[in-house]
């Protein structure tokens, strides 16, 4: 029988740092490159839910995500090329997380199990 090394950590942080923990691991496993700035993105877009896609690049210019609507617009489009953001409506378009990376509401708690062979 195969011996097994159980690695545990139980660690208690911010529902900021654990939204954008579970999208770096979605994009982990899923071989998905982000940046920094991506992931400040999304894990905002996941803490608002579904926003006016203007009204939400002002936003992250404000939260110093990025210095200009347009570079947080030219984030947005490469996020929705991969896959991580929906992008809906013609003339006011919204933006959301993408259902697959699945973002509860309320208090989380993440419980990975992983093998690694």
């Amino acid at each position: 029988m195969a011996e097994v090394t159980k690695v545990s950590k139980k660690v208690r942080t911010s529902r900021d740092q654990t939204l954008k923990y579970q999208i770096l691991t979605h994009c982990f496993f899923k071989d998905i490159q982000v940046s920094n700035a991506d992931l400040d993105c999304l894990g905002l877009l996941a803490i608002l839910g579904e926003h006016e896609l203007t009204d939400f690049c002002k936003i992250a210019v404000t939260n110093n995500i990025f210095k200009s609507p347009q570079s947080a617009r030219n984030a947005v489009n490469k996020a929705a090329k991969k896959g991580l953001i929906i992008k809906n409506g013609k003339s006011k378009k919204t933006v959301a997380i993408s259902k697959q990376i699945e973002i509860p509401s309320g208090m989380v708690l993440l419980d990975f199990k992983v093998l690694g062979e």
